[in-house]
Formats: structure tokens, C-alpha cells, sequence
């Protein structure tokens, strides 16, 4: 493995000077550390809640213009930003993966979602976006048309671990339907962002139209969601609550994608061999830290045994490192809390009495904030790691006699992000994964075969979300509907002279009649 220094940064210190100074700061500065190192990868500005302020003024001005193109025009950046986006490919990975610590494999499903997404919206919003004739009151008499107008400004706020899926992933949509956007990515992984936000103006967008504030929540989110139209956020679901909490008395709207506790089962006709392959990704994608990985595995008491030995090997034989190459199945975490938490989760496990398969330590070896993939059994309820989201890659395994067991402890938790169904029957595999309450279901993959179904919609049930990111929702959402209604040929009220019981009855026998001919 290569030794990475900071002297090997992605960007030069001219780019880097570039992309920041997009961020709407008042001089106050922080640094960003490289996971894979624990060296200084770029000095970020910071945001007060004045900068905020400034940012929602320019972007509501910008936005005033961009509202009144069509959505066609909207969208000539878009498509020119997904060409060049391709282009430079490299050089996004490269950036994604020093400022996160993931994989390259990993940095190379962003870059497929950010080039699929926008692609999909950019191609679909003007048909989306354009007036529908509805049924009116009356035939020929009203004309009804529904309406999409814009919010105004969207609040977006985004996190570290796919800062440019979610980041850019959820912004252009939000661009699309006419807004402006005031965005507030992790300090941590900024860069990707801004570098997206520089590429888009060199496309085309207008310069004021997405905002970037980066900072403390506590410094700068009653800003944030205070002069949003709408809040559109990704995290965990003890923030979006809060945000929730703050958004009620200004009756705006918001969605909310935020944890999971996810479940793959595994049924008696797997294919195991190609289960323990989905469950590798499944669980340690991104080392584990993707809101939609699966933290609980579910398998069939006749194939338990089997299965656990193919897991474990696959597990054991993974290739962790920090290579700017395709070579490693797994980076590093991204934060030192999350190293923390992980490592406290399978202790406390493991002193109650767990049992690690694979994995179950850190790997200061290969960089500071390395964790092996770990596998545990044995996990019981009084265990942290049993209910509550790790976030990291640790998977407990447990054993279940019937399917309607698998169903029921699979839908065990507040949560209801993500599942995963494992059968050589698919319509069985589509029956279970039904009964499953969650917002995706895969059938023989983990997560990414309806991740990338961009043309439906993905979201949380329960505590992990409200709202629906991709589709048509995913466009649709940051949109006001307007009803327009027209009328001609008649008045809905008596017309003069006429008494209005005798308009009543009059109205009255339309009715019968535009029911008995399936008019109404």
C-alpha cells in the first residue's frame, strides 16, 4: 500500500483558495484532517449567522430570475454539468476519498449517483413541471390546470459520509424546480461540494443562485432553517427532530432522511455463495457508514452454519487501504467519534457476551481511524449495538426458524430505512420484502439496486424519515401546487332573475346527469 502524505493532496492550494472562497464567510477559519493520515488537508472559512442572512438575500435575488426560465433552460446547466462532471472524474474520487477516507470503489458510487440523478431530473423536470389539465367543476364551463411554483429557497442541509450524492444529489432537483438553495454541508467534506457548486457555475448556473454557509449547527442552524421555504436534511434522527421541532412554528415543510438499523434476510433457498458476496457489501460499504447498510443479518436455521462460514471467509479475505486505486474493499471511517463509537459498541458487546467471528479491532496500522470488518453473534437486547445504529462496519448475525419470525424481527425497531431479502424465488423474495417496513427493499442485492432506481422513490418509514428523495417526489417536493381555475359560458350562481331554488334544482339534475354519463 502506498504511503500517503499531505504533500499528495487532490488540489492544489490555488483551487483549494478557488472552491472556499464560494463559502459565505466572515473570515473565521478551521482545519480539515485527511482520515487516511491525520494531516492537515485544507483550511475551511466558517460561517456566522450573519453570513447566513447574507446568503438566503442573495440567493432569493438570484432566484427571482431563475424562476421565470423554463424549466428547460433550467436544465441546460444541468446536462452540461454531467458532461464535464464525467470528464473529470479522477479528480472528484481523489477528492472525495481524502476528505472522507472511503474506498475508491466507494467514491466511485457517488460519482455514479451524482451522474445518474441530475441526468434523470435534467431530462424529466420540464414534463414534470409542466401545467396539467385536471377535471374542471363543470365540463366545457371551467378549465382547472394544476401548477407547479416554486418554494422560493430551499434550506439543504447535508452530511459527511456521501456529501456530493446527498449534496448534489438533492440540490439540483431543488434547482430544477425553479428555487434558489442555501447549503450547509459537513465542514469535514466541504470540498466535494464546493468543487461541484464551482463546476455547476462554470456550466452555466448563475453565481448567487446556490449558496454555500459551512459551520457549528449551533452557530448557524436557527439561521438556517429560520429564513428557509423548506428544509431538505439528511442525518440522524435525533437532529432531524430538532429540525422538525424548529420548522413547526413557521409551517414549513421538510423531508427528513435519517437513521436505520437495517435487516438482510436470508431465507432456506439462497444462494449462499451470493449472499456472503451482498452481505460484504452490504455491511462495509463505506466502512459502514451509509444510512442504508444493513447492521442485522437474519438467516435461516438450516443455512445458518453455512452461510456464517462463507460470510466470514469473504469477511476475513477483504483488502482494507487507503489507496487513490480500485484495490481496497474497505477505507477508513471518516471522523475519530465514529472510530470511538464503534469501538465502544462491539466492547461493551463483546464483554456481554458476543462472540467476534472476524474483525473486532482497530487497525492504527494502516491509518488512523482504520476499523476491520467485524462480524458478532450471540448479540442480546441489553447490548447497545442490538437496537441502536453503529454506523460503522459491525454487523451482528442471528438465527431465525420460520419466515414469518424473519418478517416479524425484522420490523423489531423504530427504525425503517432500508431491508434486504436473499431467495432464488423472486416473487417469494417480492412477497416478504412487502411485509418488510422499510422505505427500499432489495431482493438479492443490499442497497443499490433501488439506490439507483432513480425513477422511484427512496425514503424512510417510521423514525428514519419523512419525505422521499428521487422519482418524481423527489422533484416535486421542493414545488407549491397551485390550482388555476377558469370559467366560462355560465355563472356559479343563479343567473339574474332566476330564483335560486329553481338554480338549485336546475344544478341538481346536471348532476344526475353528468353522473349517469360518467362525466362525474
Amino acid at each position: 500500500m502506498a504511503t500517503q502524505t499531505a504533500s499528495s493532496r487532490p488540489l492544489s492550494d490555488a483551487v483549494i483558495a478557488r472552491i472556499t472562497g464560494l463559502v459565505n464567510s466572515s473570515g473565521a477559519t478551521t482545519v480539515i484532517n485527511a482520515p487516511f493520515t491525520g494531516e492537515p488537508l485544507a483550511t475551511m472559512p466558517l460561517s456566522a449567522a450573519e453570513d447566513v442572512e447574507q446568503a438566503y438575500a442573495k440567493a432569493r435575488a438570484a432566484q427571482r430570475a431563475w424562476a421565470r426560465l423554463s424549466p428547460a433552460e433550467r436544465a441546460k446547466p444541468v446536462l452540461r454539468f454531467v458532461d464535464e462532471f464525467i470528464a473529470r472524474r479522477d479528480e472528484i474520487l481523489d477528492i472525495l476519498q481524502w476528505e472522507t477516507g472511503k474506498a475508491r470503489r466507494h467514491a466511485f458510487e457517488e460519482f455514479l449517483d451524482v451522474t445518474l440523478g441530475p441526468l434523470y431530473y435534467a431530462r424529466r423536470a420540464p414534463k414534470l413541471l409542466a401545467p396539467k389539465r385536471r377535471q374542471g367543476a363543470f365540463p366545457l364551463a371551467v378549465k382547472t390546470y394544476e401548477y407547479r411554483q416554486p418554494k422560493g429557497v430551499i434550506g439543504m442541509i447535508t452530511p459527511w459520509n456521501y456529501p456530493i450524492s446527498m449534496g448534489v444529489g438533492d440540490t439540483i432537483p431543488a434547482l430544477l424546480a425553479g428555487n434558489g438553495v442555501v447549503h450547509k454541508p459537513d465542514t469535514q467534506t466541504a470540498l466535494s461540494v464546493l468543487w461541484c457548486v464551482d463546476l455547476m457555475i462554470e456550466c452555466g448556473l448563475p453565481r448567487d443562485l446556490w449558496q454555500v454557509v459551512v459551520g457549528d449547527p449551533g452557530e448557524i442552524g436557527d439561521a438556517l432553517i429560520g429564513n428557509a421555504d423548506y428544509i431538505a436534511f439528511t442525518g440522524s434522527t435525533r437532529a432531524g427532530r430538532l429540525i422538525a421541532e424548529k420548522a413547526a412554528p413557521r409551517l414549513i415543510g421538510y423531508s427528513l432522511e435519517l437513521g436505520g438499523k437495517n435487516p438482510m434476510i436470508v431465507l432456506e433457498d439462497a444462494d449462499l455463495d451470493k449472499a456472503a458476496r451482498g452481505a460484504v457489501r452490504a455491511c462495509f460499504s463505506n466502512a459502514g457508514q451509509l444510512c442504508i447498510s444493513i447492521e442485522r443479518l437474519l438467516v435461516h436455521e438450516k443455512v445458518y452454519d453455512a452461510f456464517l462460514a462463507k460470510f466470514a471467509a469473504e469477511t476475513k479475505a477483504m483488502k482494507l487501504g487507503s489507496s487513490l486505486d480500485f484495490e481496497p474493499q474497505m477505507g477508513s471511517l471518516t471522523y475519530p467519534r465514529q472510530l470511538e463509537a464503534v469501538t465502544a459498541h462491539v466492547e461493551q458487546a463483546v464483554k456481554a457476551g458476543a462472540t467476534v467471528v472476524a474483525g473486532g479491532r482497530a487497525r492504527p496500522d494502516l491509518g488512523p481511524l482504520f476499523y476491520e470488518p467485524t462480524i458478532l453473534t450471540e448479540v442480546t437486547t441489553e447490548m447497545d449495538l442490538c437496537a441502536n445504529e453503529t454506523f460503522g462496519p459491525v454487523v451482528s448475525v442471528y438465527k431465525f426458524a420460520t419466515e414469518e419470525e424473519a418478517i416479524e424481527r425484522a420490523n423489531d425497531t423504530h427504525y425503517g430505512l432500508n431491508a434486504s431479502v436473499w431467495t432464488r424465488n423472486l416473487a417469494r423474495g417480492r412477497r416478504v420484502g412487502a411485509r418488510i417496513q422499510a422505505g427500499t427493499v432489495n431482493v438479492n442485492e443490499g442497497y443499490g439496486a433501488a439506490m439507483a432506481s432513480h425513477d422511484a422513490p427512496m425514503g424512510g418509514m417510521k423514525q428514519s424519515g419523512v419525505g422521499r428523495r428521487h422519482g418524481s417526489e423527489g422533484l416535486l417536493k421542493y414545488t407549491e401546487v397551485q390550482t388555476l381555475a377558469t370559467s366560462q359560458y355560465m355563472e356559479l350562481d343563479a343567473p339574474p332573475g332566476v330564483p335560486y331554488a329553481k338554480y338549485a334544482d336546475l344544478l341538481t339534475s346536471s348532476l344526475k346527469t353528468l353522473k349517469r354519463l360518467r362525466l362525474k
